[in-house]
């Protein structure tokens, strides 16, 4: 509940980080791979090699990742990286420290950047996670600490309130727009 209430909370901010450009596409591929490999979602995994590769990232690297080694990342990236998995394996609470350090190095924009990328992935793979909790439930083998109130509420929630928030954050994008507008 906690990720979808951020979501929701910080819909600007995730316009602004794509818009703005700060982290670059393999760089923001990097972040979405180390938090689902933590997470463990094959959606997700499946999804963002296949960005990866295409924003030029090779299937080495990917398998280096995949293998917990960084070293092979661009230096400018290993603090992001280190911190998203952090993140993942905190659970979304992160020690204090960590996140300083990470802001630190990149300054108050970047940091927030990344920072969005890490819960739009964390989101998703709750989404796939979920979503596969389901399917086995209903094929008669239920995932291990898994609970089925939870999987309905997030596919209700999937399939209700985020594309409903999203929708309603455009329109009154544009609504605000049209304010700006100035007649003859």
């Amino acid at each position: 509940m906690a990720d979808i209430a951020w979501m929701l909370r910080h819909l600007e901010d995730i316009r602004a980080a794509h818009r703005a450009g700060r982290v670059d596409k393999a760089f923001a591929e990097r972040i979405m791979l180390a938090v689902t490999h933590v997470n463990g979602c094959r959606y997700c995994d499946y999804f963002h090699a296949r960005q990866a590769l295409a924003v030029g990232i090779d299937e080495a690297e990917l398998q280096r990742m995949y293998a917990g080694e960084f070293g092979h990342l661009p230096p400018e990236q290993t603090v992001a990286i280190a911190f998203a998995q952090h993140f993942a394996e905190q659970e979304g609470r992160p020690v204090p420290d960590a996140r300083r350090q990470m802001q630190a190095y990149y300054g108050p924009d970047i940091a927030r950047d990344i920072i969005v990328y890490i819960h739009m992935i964390t989101m998703g793979n709750l989404l796939g996670n979920s979503a596969d909790a389901l399917l086995f439930r209903l094929r008669g083998r239920p995932m291990q600490g898994s609970k089925f109130s939870d999987e309905i509420a997030v596919a209700l929630m999937t399939v209700t309130i985020l594309p409903g928030s999203m929708l309603g954050g455009m329109i009154g994008k544009r609504i605000r727009g049209l304010g700006k507008l100035r007649m003859f």
